[in-house]
């Protein structure tokens, strides 16, 4: 599949390239990653034996594949250096949060352009990873959504909704985790020891995500599979719907939504 370049070896990044670097896609050495931090060079580069370096013009050169992995605030900067390089057969992948595929399109006009949104499960293969273009890049998207597949699942939507997929799929990691962390301490506070009320929290999170995964059922159906008359869980549940659960969760993302509309 040619040779690809990401630009930006830090965490994203890092876990983008090991899943490229592991599938049947891409030779390791046909992986060039590009950052200016020499630690995140070596790192990469003694991990997942890739090509690295710090000269981005000479990085892209004869490149059919670009991802764009940086800050939203270094996008402007890495496009304008890169753009007198381009040539028009190459393909732009931006990661970046709430740059639009027309506001890239503004400094680099010749090139199609893809976004992707994955999250930090990327690190263990497991990203949910949103993917939009526009209609002038259906082959390219095939191939975007394999190599995206690599590290997890993947869903092609609108672009009008990446923002919504942004605080969805990838603040939503952090969502949970706070749920699970409250999980923890609950666990704690009934008599647990910290590691151990981890590891029961954990694996019935890891259980809870895969029975409605794998079953395809909502998830109100698995909750009525484990509530009983008069019992514990319906108790439970009922106070933390009174306390406003649901309601909290809802507010939470949707005041994150309004927040990233208004990032650039």
């Amino acid at each position: 599949m040619s040779k690809i370049t990401i630009i930006g070896g830090g965490n994203l990044g890092k876990s983008i390239i090991s899943g490229l670097a592991s599938s049947n896609l891409f030779e390791a050495k046909s992986i060039t990653v590009v950052d200016k931090s020499k630690y995140n060079l070596q790192i990469v580069e003694k991990e997942l034996g890739v090509s690295t370096s710090q000269d981005i013009l000479s990085s892209i050169k004869e490149v059919k594949w670009v991802i764009l992995c940086v800050q939203p605030r270094q996008l402007d900067g890495v496009l304008h250096e890169i753009k007198d390089v381009l040539t028009t057969d190459q393909i732009l992948i931006s990661t970046v949060t709430g740059t639009s595929i027309e506001e890239i399109n503004e400094v680099v006009p010749n090139n199609k352009v893809i976004r992707v949104m994955p999250n930090t499960g990327a690190a263990k293969k497991l990203s949910m990873t949103c993917i939009s273009a526009n209609d002038n890049v259906k082959d390219e998207l095939e191939i975007v959504v394999k190599m995206f597949d690599t590290i997890g699942e993947t869903l092609v939507i609108e672009e009008r909704l990446m923002q919504a997929a942004t605080v969805l799929g990838a603040s939503g990691i952090a969502f949970f985790l706070r749920f699970l962390r409250a999980m923890i301490q609950g666990g704690i506070q009934m008599g647990f020891h910290p590691h151990e009320a981890q590891i029961i929290a954990v694996q019935t999170a890891i259980g809870a995500a895969t029975l409605v995964a794998e079953n395809g059922t909502h998830p109100e159906r698995e909750i009525d599979k484990v509530t009983t008359p008069q019992g514990c869980t319906i108790e439970g549940l009922n106070e933390m719907e009174h306390q406003g659960l649901s309601s909290s969760v809802i507010k939470g993302i949707m005041a994150s939504y309004e927040k990233i509309n208004t990032i650039k």
